[in-house]
C-alpha cells in the first residue's frame, strides 16, 4: 500500500472513530441537544444587543427596555434551569423543567412585545420612523427577534421530544468490533 493510501485510510478511520465517540457522548447525554440549541438562541440574541439597544433608544416605546432586559435575564436563567433540569444519569427534575418552560414563555412574550413596539413605531400616524441606511438596525433587530422566537420554539420542542429521541439514540449500535485471531484455546495463563 502506498503512503498516500495509508494516510487517507488512516484519516477515514479517525473520522469514523470521532463520529462514533460523538454518538456515544450523545447516547449518554441526549439532553445536550436542546442545551446546544438554547445556547445558540442565547448567542443569537446576545450578539445582536447593539441593534436592540439602538432600536430601543430610537423608538422609545413603552416597555421596550424592560422587554429587552427580561429576554436577556430569562435567557441566562433558562440556561441554568436546563442544566439543573436534566442531571446526569438521573430522572428529570420536574420543577426545574416547569420553571424552564415558564421562562421560555416569558422570553417569547417579550420578543413579541418588542416586535409589536417596532411595528407600531414604523406604522404610527404621527412621525413614523423611516427605515433607511441610518435606521437599518431596526430591521435587523426585528428580523433577529423573528429568528429568536423560532429558535426558542425549536428548543422547547426538543425538550418535549427528549424521551423520544433519547430512546432512538440508544438503539444506534456504537460498539467497536474486536477481531479474534482464532487461537484463544492456545493461550495459557501462567503465574
Amino acid at each position: 500500500m502506498s503512503g498516500k493510501n495509508k494516510t487517507s485510510a488512516g484519516f477515514g478511520a479517525r473520522v469514523k472513530e470521532s463520529f462514533r465517540k460523538f454518538l456515544v457522548a450523545l447516547k449518554r447525554n441526549p439532553q445536550s441537544i436542546p442545551l446546544v440549541m438554547l445556547l445558540l438562541s442565547f448567542l443569537v440574541y446576545s450578539l445582536n444587543l447593539t441593534d436592540m439597544s439602538d432600536s430601543t433608544a430610537k423608538i422609545q416605546g413603552a416597555g421596550m427596555g424592560l422587554a429587552q432586559f427580561c429576554i436577556m435575564l430569562f435567557s441566562l436563567l433558562s440556561l441554568v434551569c436546563m442544566l439543573n433540569a436534566f442531571p446526569r444519569r438521573k430522572k428529570a427534575n420536574i420543577p426545574m423543567v416547569v420553571l424552564m418552560f415558564l421562562m421560555f414563555a416569558i422570553i417569547i412574550y417579550c420578543d413579541v412585545h418588542y416586535m409589536n413596539a417596532i411595528y407600531a413605531a414604523l406604522n404610527r400616524t404621527e412621525s413614523p420612523i423611516q427605515l433607511n441606511d441610518t435606521t437599518a438596525y431596526i430591521a435587523y433587530a426585528y428580523n433577529m427577534l423573528n429568528s429568536h422566537i423560532v429558535m426558542m420554539v425549536v428548543t422547547a420542542v426538543l425538550v418535549v421530544l427528549l424521551p423520544v429521541y433519547s430512546k432512538l439514540l440508544k438503539k444506534i449500535n456504537t460498539s467497536v468490533a474486536v477481531e479474534d485471531n482464532g487461537s484463544m484455546a492456545e493461550i495459557e495463563i501462567n503465574e
